[in-house]
Parts: C-alpha cells; structure tokens; sequence
C-alpha cells in the first residue's frame, strides 16, 4: 500500500526558512520521479518542484526557483523540500505527489505552511 507522509510544516514569519519531508513507503521509492504541488487558500493546485529517481535532475515553478531546493534520500524513502526567503504568497498546504502529472499520481495528505508575521 503506497503512503506518503509528509512533514514539517507549521507558521513561520516573511523571510524564514522551512524544511519539509514527506516519507514514502509501499513502492519502491527509487523507481519514481517524485514532486510537491501546493495549494493556497481559495486557489487552484500549482506544482512547484520535481526530482528524478536519483537526485540528478530538478525543476522548480518559476515562482519558487532560487529560494526552494528539492531533494530526496533513497536509502531512507524520504523526499525533502527546502524553503527559504518564504513570503505571504508561500501560504498554501503542501504535497508530496509520486507521478504527478500521470494517471497513477498519488498525494500524499500535505501539511500547511503559513507565512505571517
């Protein structure tokens, strides 16, 4: 049974930095491209970040690029977003989404970030 447990979330002020993890289990982790969408209060999903199977290769949204780092521990089943420089507009519930953007994603339950001073 595939699970995704992300954490890490909570209320931080305009210009901290936040980590979060999502742990996976139930498929092999390292077979997987792996993403976090988000999504804000009142609006729509809006991906933010994927990474390949081992860690090469990135992609961040525009609106997160160079303050946001995606990574992942394979020997651990863990994917990891690094948030620094947050803003208002970071507020949203945060995934972590194997396959996203297929017909066989699947979310995790997210944990909320709030950025307010």
């Amino acid at each position: 049974q595939v699970q995704l447990v992300e954490s890490g979330g909570g209320l931080v002020q305009p210009g901290d930095s936040l980590k979060l993890s999502c742990a996976a289990s139930g498929f092999s982790f390292d077979d997987y491209y792996m993403s976090w969408v988000r999504q804000a209060p009142g609006k729509g999903q809006e991906w933010v970040s994927t990474i390949d199977t081992d860690g090469t290769y990135t992609l961040y949204a525009d609106s997160v690029q160079g303050r946001f780092t995606v990574s992942r521990d394979n020997t651990k089943n863990t994917l990891y977003l690094q948030m620094s420089d947050l803003g208002s507009d970071d507020t949203a519930v945060y995934y972590c989404v194997k396959d996203w953007g297929t017909t066989t994603a699947y979310w995790g339950q997210g944990t909320q970030v709030t950025v307010s001073s």
